[in-house]
This record gives C-alpha cells, structure tokens and sequence, in this order.
C-alpha cells in the first residue's frame, strides 16, 4: 500500500530543469533508495517532497492526500521527517536538547511534558548516543552528528523518514552500522526513502531503487535489476 506518491513532478532553477516530470511512489514498510550521478535531482527531489522547494508542476501525496504547496513544518508534522546531505546541527545546544525540541515541536502537544525527556533519551539509546546527552553537539564526531540528525527526526514521529547521504564519509565499519540503523527503524514500521552513493549499501538493504539522472528518471527496479540495467550501469555505476 502506498503511503508517499509523486505524479509528473518537475522543478526549474531558471532555465535549469532540475527535476522533470518524475513519478515516484514508496510502499509502506519499504526501504527506497534514490540514486544518480551529482546533480542529478536528488535532494532536489526531497526538497519537493518536504516542502522546502515548490514544484514547478506536478502533485505529491501523502496518505492518499496532496501535500503540494504546504510549509515544511506542516508536512513533518503530517509524519515526513529528513536528515540533510551536510549536517545540519546547532553546534551550541546540547545532544539531548536537540531531540527535546524535535519531540516537542512533531509532537504537537500530543505527549505529556513528563514523559518527553524519557523518551528522548530511549531515541538517543536506539541511534546508539547513550550517554552522549550533555555534550554539544560541535563536539561529537561526525558519524555521530549524523546519528543526532537521525534522533531529531525519529523524535518528530515520521511515517516516513528521508536520509539525504547518511554514509557519506563513513568508513567501511560505520557504514555496516549505519546499515543496521537503517534496518532497525524500518523494523520499527518507518518508511525510508535514502539517497545514498555507498552502493554497498543501496544494494545491501534496499528492496527497490529509483535512478535519477539530468532530473529524470531512468530507471526503476530491485537493487538486482538495477545492478544489471546497461542504462545504469552507462551513466552512473561505471563498468
């Protein structure tokens, strides 16, 4: 069943197409990956998606209703969440007042005050920053500041969660963890859309991929029928 669909979307920066006529849809429960070359439309898309960006034209749904044209902080709060290609932290708050006020603004006041902190911590223990609460976060590492941007958006309650090149520099150990993350949060019923260049993991966890190239799609499939598509593998996995 679909929960996150988009029908002709197309965006321009001037005489630029940045994205055109792409359609896309995610199931729930599904881990989607979003792959191409640089510049391809990617985190444009995501933009699109969550409101960042208004698209040109087109309509994109979330739970069968069209959430084109509303503010970001409308559409998280509808329960789409994203990290950001480069981190996007405050250096001077502390790891825990980072979740805190992701819980309290896509909470909405749904949860009691009491129980805020209780569970902010319980994220922070999920995305494995147990005990990391008090530091600022300036002053984790980077693997963990990507692993803050995560809690933040956990702590909103997405159905859906967008990872913008959550591996990016990551070496080959905190890629295999950041994969385990990953499974772990779809395990929890979030949907995943993921952008992403280690192709060790596009391949290793996502159940279907969509290829993006010059803002268009061109090509759809599981990790196996992209991994063989002569398309893809001409404009972007290389020989």
């Amino acid at each position: 069943m679909r929960i996150l669909e988009g029908t002709g979307v197309s965006k321009n920066f001037g005489g630029l197409a940045a994205v055109t006529n792409v359609d896309f849809y995610v199931d729930r429960g599904e881990i989607l990956g979003l792959i191409g070359p640089n510049g391809a439309g990617k985190t444009t898309l995501f933009n699109l998606i969550t409101g960042a960006l208004a698209a040109k034209s087109g309509e994109i749904k979330f739970n069968d209703k069209s959430i084109s044209g509303l503010r970001p902080h409308d559409i998280c709060r509808q329960g789409v969440a994203r990290t950001f290609q480069s981190v996007k932290i405050f250096g001077d708050m502390t790891v825990l007042e980072h979740v805190l006020l992701a819980s309290n603004f896509g909470s909405a006041g749904r949860i009691p005050a009491k129980d805020i902190k209780k569970e902010a911590l319980e994220i922070l223990d999920f995305v494995g920053l147990s005990g990391m609460g008090n530091m600022l976060a300036r002053d984790l590492t980077l693997p963990r500041q990507k692993r803050l941007e995560v809690a933040r958006a956990l702590a909103t309650k997405p159905k859906v969660l967008m990872l913008d090149e959550l591996m990016a520099g990551l070496n080959p150990a905190e890629v295999g963890e950041a994969m385990q993350l990953v499974t772990r949060i779809r395990d929890k019923g979030i949907t995943i859309i993921m952008i992403e260049h280690v192709m060790k993991a596009i391949m290793g966890i996502c159940d279907r991929i969509i290829v993006l190239h010059h803002g268009e799609k061109i090509a759809e499939g599981t990790p196996q029928e992209i991994a063989t598509s002569k398309n893809v593998i001409e404009v972007y996995l290389g020989e």
